[in-house]
């Protein structure tokens, strides 16, 4: 029988239930996908998968063109929002499972941090208390990519990253830089960020 999370995964993501949290991440209440993300946001919680090989590349993935929010840009290696109860790591496993099917390594949660971000394309507004996941992955690996999810990946060197993120930084996800600072702090920014990260995607 599939769990919770995997039958979460399964069923249209607009209708499933979010965890609202203040900004100490205090349980707050609930609602849907959908009206936490129509402006101005409401701050819900969420996280992020951050996972690297034996050699330092970062594992990316760039979302799909029928992503209501952010579509095409390039992100980390997955990421996902939390339904009231569910902790992350399990919510993690079956995400990474779903969109790119793998599974997935041993993952630790390295801090929260929490960004606003106006996706001006669709009016979307990614509002989030965001606990940031890594793991290190063996490779080489085969990935089985969901087309309604996931465009594409890609393996890259994390000082190529860094100098990509200030050449060309609308290429990426909003949220990005924030991830990659508290995953790997002494390559992106010398501390984790503190505070709200307001951010806006260029296109």
């Amino acid at each position: 029988m599939a769990s919770v999370v995997e039958m979460l995964v399964n069923t249209s993501r607009e209708s499933h239930l979010v965890e609202l949290v203040d900004p100490s991440g205090a349980h707050l209440g609930s609602t849907t996908v959908a009206q936490a993300h129509t402006s101005p946001g409401l701050l819900h919680r969420a996280f992020s998968v951050l996972l690297t090989d034996s050699v330092g590349r970062v594992l990316l993935q760039q979302r799909a063109a029928s992503k209501t929010g952010f579509a095409n840009a390039w992100a980390n290696t997955c990421c996902g929002h939390l339904a009231p109860g569910v902790a992350p790591i399990p919510a993690a496993v079956a995400r990474l499972r779903a969109e790119l099917g793998i599974e997935a390594p041993a993952l630790h949660e390295r801090g929260t941090f929490i960004y606003h971000a106006h996706d001006p394309a669709s009016g979307r507004v990614e509002h989030e208390y965001d606990h940031v996941l890594v793991g290190t992955l063996e490779t080489p690996i085969t990935l089985t990519l969901d087309p309604a999810e996931v465009a594409d990946i890609q393996w890259i060197k994390a000082e190529v990253l860094d100098a990509q993120l200030t050449e060309q930084p609308g290429y990426f996800a909003p949220w990005l830089l924030g991830v990659l600072r508290i995953a790997t702090p002494t390559r992106v920014g010398d501390s984790a960020p503190t505070g709200c990260l307001n951010v806006e995607l260029v296109r």
